[in-house]
């Protein structure tokens, strides 16, 4: 490169940290590290389903030491990245009180783990006798990327509840990034909870849902309008769904007043806007969204997907 290019480049690379700089405040100093909060992901699974993501034991079984040491190695690992992690929310953390919070905050991680695994059984029963092609309950832990999904996202709720900054987000863009499906950890989600097929799913902050739920491929419970941005921060923004709700392929369902009353179906493709009561049936004819309430008679031609 010719002298002259190449105090042009730095010339040029000056002005742009200058610029981000002023977009992003001073430098940080801290931050986790991703690799290792990925890591935990797999040191986790391995825990809660031991045997079947490493080589350490038959599956299904884990000595009492085994699962000692997997525990230590865990609450000893996230301690030290919460640390980082509440170092970079706030640089002028005294580093004693950042040691001692992220020594709470993982040691209640772990105490949190066993009603997770608790939840996650649920939801690999709800995909197995939800799916007719799924040919044993290990089929659907070791393989379905809806499973995955669910997995990471009831470990980041759980840090995401206890107020631990941007790792929560590290864990779900993850598992967006390897499954095409969006589960923000805030999100409230019930037992028994079912994805299917997946890629395109996307969960908002706020949503709220119940037990028994099914979501197809496709399927956005998102917000109506995100035009003033960073000033709809803590509101509520995203959908409501009941239990035993099943909402079909590439159905969008948004707003925060939006409530989907439990037992309601919403077809593949309908844009629902606005609430619907339990037991209703919502398709799309015309481009228009139709809800038949369950005390009318049956319309001609309708059907559920």
């Amino acid at each position: 490169m010719e002298y002259d290019r190449l105090n042009a480049s730095v010339a040029a690379f000056e002005k742009g940290y200058a610029a981000e700089n002023e977009l992003f405040g001073k430098p940080k100093k801290h931050f986790p590290s991703k690799a290792q909060c990925i890591g935990l992901l797999d040191d986790l699974r391995s825990l809660m389903f031991p045997g079947y993501f490493d080589d350490d034991s038959a599956a299904g079984e884990s000595s009492d030491l085994l699962l000692g040491e997997r525990l230590l190695h865990i609450e000893r690992v996230l301690r030290d990245q919460v640390h980082a992690a509440l170092l970079f929310a706030d640089d002028d953390l005294d580093p004693e009180q950042a040691t001692e919070r992220a020594t709470e905050l993982a040691d209640a991680f772990v105490d949190r783990l066993p009603h997770v695994q608790a939840l996650l059984l649920t939801d690999i029963q709800a995909l197995f006798e939800g799916d007719p092609a799924a040919q044993s309950y290990e089929e659907v832990l070791i393989s379905y990327p809806g499973l995955y999904a669910i997995f990471v996202y009831r470990l980041a709720h759980v840090l995401y509840d206890l107020r631990v900054p941007l790792i929560p987000r590290i864990l779900s863009e993850h598992a967006h990034s390897r499954t095409g499906i969006d589960i923000n950890p805030g999100a409230q989600i019930g037992e028994y909870f079912f994805i299917d097929h997946g890629t395109g799913v996307v969960v908002g902050e706020t949503c709220v849902i119940g037990d028994h739920v099914k979501l197809y491929q496709g399927v956005t419970l998102g917000a109506l309008s995100l035009r003033k941005g960073q000033k709809l921060r803590g509101v509520r923004r995203h959908p409501t769904l009941g239990d035993y709700v099943t909402v079909y392929s590439n159905a969008s369902i948004l707003g925060g007043e939006t409530v989907i009353g439990s037992g309601a179906v919403v077809s593949g493709s309908a844009f629902v806007c606005e609430s619907v009561p339990a037991n209703a049936r919502v398709k799309l004819k015309d481009q228009e969204v139709i809800i038949h309430r369950p005390d009318e008679p049956e319309p001609a031609g309708f059907y559920v997907i």
